[in-house]
């Protein structure tokens, strides 16, 4: 039984452990945290993708630090990070709720009124790590509509299982779903 996939990401090659979601279906899992090189790397090669735009978002947590370093490169002062729930300093609070299947249960996704005002009339990017089922994607587009903003590229290191087949998004390498035994699906 496979414990691991091995893949290039952005030239960069990673064992991801394979860990069970249930009795018959296993996922790679892809850690950005702590990874200097990786984050780098794929932050260089999706900025070469970037359409015009004004704003950047992400849903926190994993693509936080994908978000910072392509801010940081190409040289934009100000991101949007959609947070988990609702913070003291959060005023006029937008909520979404999402369904991710690297987390049990329901999530919310909040972005405070200042962040609405970055969006509101812009063209906004929404950037991920993983794009899977589009879960947490479609939360982020609701909050970019609720805000008035207009959504230019919805971006991603990686597209797992179906959603390569995607039309609507950008993303720099494919990630397949496996079997109980860790053979590609």
């Amino acid at each position: 039984m496979k414990e691991f996939y091995r893949m290039k990401i952005a030239g960069v090659e990673r064992d991801l452990p394979l860990c069970p979601l249930n009795d018959k279906l296993k996922i790679a899992a892809f850690v950005i945290f702590g990874d200097v090189e990786l984050t780098v790397k794929s932050a260089e090669a999706l900025s070469k993708l970037l359409p015009e735009h004004d704003i950047m978002i992400t849903a926190e947590s994993k693509g936080i630090p994908l978000i910072h370093e392509m801010a940081r490169q190409t040289g934009e002062n100000e991101y949007i990070v959609a947070r988990k729930r609702a913070k003291l300093y959060m005023k006029d609070v937008f909520t979404v709720n999402v369904n991710s299947i690297t987390t049990s249960g329901a999530q919310t996704l909040c972005i405070d009124g200042k962040d609405k005002e970055k969006m509101t009339g812009k063209r906004v990017v929404i950037i991920d790590d993983v794009i899977s089922t589009g879960e947490s994607l479609l939360a982020l587009e609701k909050l970019v509509e609720q805000a008035g903003g207009e959504i230019v590229g919805k971006m991603a290191i990686l597209a797992e299982g179906d959603a390569k087949d995607r039309k609507d998004i950008t993303y720099l390498s494919y990630l397949p779903l496996f079997d109980a035994e860790g053979n590609e699906i």
